[in-house]
């Protein structure tokens, strides 16, 4: 197990305590890829959301609209740039994860309001923990290798 932990740490860090160094190359810093990946679907994702608001629409609408409105273009980038994996089996769980990362959003987003009265605004503060969990969610459910029969025991 402290390999695992070791392994995200370095994922998300970039730095790899084994080499005293820190991995900055997209080719092979998967954590960074899903960065510069989640930068460009942040802001598609993030320019819905305020469009939508800017409309006059409620916070949940505009959330949801975001979120389905960048599912599609989201699963090009995340599957095949930062896990380079475009297998359409792997679709369902992207669904499913999105709408749970859309679900503690909601959460988020509603209960941060109630300090910060600008959505737009609370929408951008969440942004980093979002992405956090998101990349979580991708790495270890969605897009994970397949085990090999060797790597069970």
């Amino acid at each position: 197990m402290p390999s695992l932990y070791r392994r995200f740490v370095t994922a998300v860090t970039g730095y790899d305590r084994a080499t005293h160094c820190v991995n900055l190359n997209p080719r092979t810093n998967t954590f960074l890829r899903f960065l510069i990946a989640g930068g460009l679907n942040t802001l598609f994702g993030f320019a819905i959301f305020s469009a939508v608001i800017a409309v006059g629409a409620v916070a949940w609408l505009a959330l949801l609209i975001g979120t389905v409105a960048g599912t599609l273009f989201n699963f090009f980038t995340t599957g095949g740039y930062v896990f380079r994996e475009l297998s359409s089996a792997r679709f369902p769980r992207f669904i499913f994860c999105y709408f749970f990362v859309y679900g503690i959003n909601l959460v988020m987003l509603e209960t941060l309001s109630i300090w910060v009265s600008n959505k737009t605004l609370s929408q951008f503060i969440l942004t980093l923990p979002i992405a956090v969990l998101s990349y979580f969610l991708m790495a270890r459910f969605v897009f994970a290798p397949k085990k090999k029969p060797e790597d069970w025991a």
